[in-house]
């Protein structure tokens, strides 16, 4: 069985994604609570005992609020680096397994995982490179306002990309935060524009990424038609599959290096 991932929701009420393999099911962040996790997972026929293991990428609410409560709950360990460990108010020795950035983590035979550090405000925050049993890799990448080289270097070679495509520029300037909010999230440790997204993109991506998934849209400053215009606009000669992921999910699921074999779940977890 190839590696399988399913983003359960993401956005700024709440950050999950699934990677299921033949023997390991971890999650990467949260941050919905148990009784959210518990119906998004059931959408997809998994039960909250079946997951080995959190893995947090920073301690944002959005991101972890539910970490805790699902490890008491149904005993899968947290996984995070020692400022977002603290961050969430946890015990590093009784209650996380501690990482440092660049840091190879084994699930089973079937899942490791690589956090590469990235730069967003106010959080020691982490992307993850994924990779299976056959060395098939991909990607989970949110909240950061600018990519480094070094991400950059790990994202080529992925069959698979999500990534955060949280704002349109127009958007964000003529809306309703107050300036110093637009400016920390256009900011370099903020988060990444629909512009910045293809521009990455068209740096890293080539014939071996076979699909893309944009995450963590803003709900007030952008819309999922002008995220994939944009990004496709860029991307003109590639052909692979590219999706939205929003807050209600799960929505799809795709299995690594099989580009036709996304997925398609019709249910809809409720938002409350």
């Amino acid at each position: 069985m190839a590696l399988e991932i399913t983003h359960l929701g993401t956005g700024s009420r709440g950050n999950a994604t699934l990677l299921s393999g033949e023997e390991s099911k971890v999650l990467i962040d949260c941050g919905f609570s148990g009784r959210q996790m518990e119906k998004r997972l059931a959408t997809i026929g998994v039960k909250p005992t079946e997951i080995d293991a959190i893995v947090m990428s920073h301690h944002h609410t959005d991101h972890g609020q539910g970490a805790a409560i699902f490890s008491k709950r149904w005993g899968a360990t947290i996984h995070a680096n020692f400022t977002t460990c603290a961050g969430m108010g946890l015990d590093p020795v009784n209650q996380c397994q501690i990482f440092d950035a660049l840091e190879r983590l084994q699930f089973g035979d079937d899942i490791s995982l690589l956090p590469v550090p990235i730069p967003h405000d106010g959080a020691e925050n982490v992307g993850f490179i994924f990779s299976d049993r056959r060395g098939a890799r991909g990607a989970v990448i949110t909240d950061l306002g600018s990519a480094t080289e070094e991400l950059l270097g790990h994202l080529r070679g992925c069959s698979h990309i999500s990534i955060e495509a949280n704002y349109d520029a127009k958007r964000l300037a003529l809306g309703p935060y107050p300036p110093s909010l637009k400016a920390r999230i256009a900011g370099r440790g903020g988060h990444l524009s629909n512009t910045q997204v293809a521009e990455i993109l068209a740096e890293v991506v080539t014939d071996e990424v076979e699909t893309i998934v944009l995450c963590h849209l803003s709900e007030k400053n952008n819309a999922p038609h002008i995220a994939e215009s944009e990004v496709l606009f860029g991307l003109e000669d590639w052909s692979g599959d590219l999706r939205i992921s929003t807050q209600i999910g799960p929505e799809f699921s795709h299995v690594l290096t099989q580009p036709a074999s996304a997925r398609i779940i019709q249910s809809k977890s409720p938002q409350r």
